[in-house]
């Protein structure tokens, strides 16, 4: 990844991190955690990996989310200072509940 990309993705966490935790007031999404971005190589696109507290409700917290968007895109477009704002994508992250799984068939196949 190009420095560039690198300063522009950790850029876009911090500042995803704060408006969602400060600016936004739905109450649909609950606790999340940002826990990475990709940018594309033109910075045209931004994928942004989020996880929940607890994985109740997950489809509904992921629409609000997405229903959000346009709010934290506006937001996110304050912040930055390259031209043009990306293109928001929100992805769950289930790496942490893989990696879990992972670590059990790790543990049953050494017993």
């Amino acid at each position: 990844m190009a420095y560039k990309q690198d300063k522009v993705s950790v850029s876009i966490l911090k500042y995803v991190s704060d408006i969602i935790q400060f600016e936004l007031k739905s109450s649909e999404i609950g606790f999340i955690t940002v826990t990475g971005v990709e940018v594309t190589g033109d910075l045209s696109i931004a994928k942004i990996f989020v996880s929940f507290l607890d994985n109740k409700n997950v489809e509904k917290r992921m629409e609000a989310l997405n229903r959000c968007k346009g709010f934290i895109r506006s937001s996110l477009a304050k912040k930055l200072t390259i031209r043009k704002t990306p293109t928001l994508i929100f992805v769950l992250d289930d790496s942490f509940e893989r990696g879990m799984k992972i670590e059990k068939l790790i543990k049953d196949i050494n017993k």
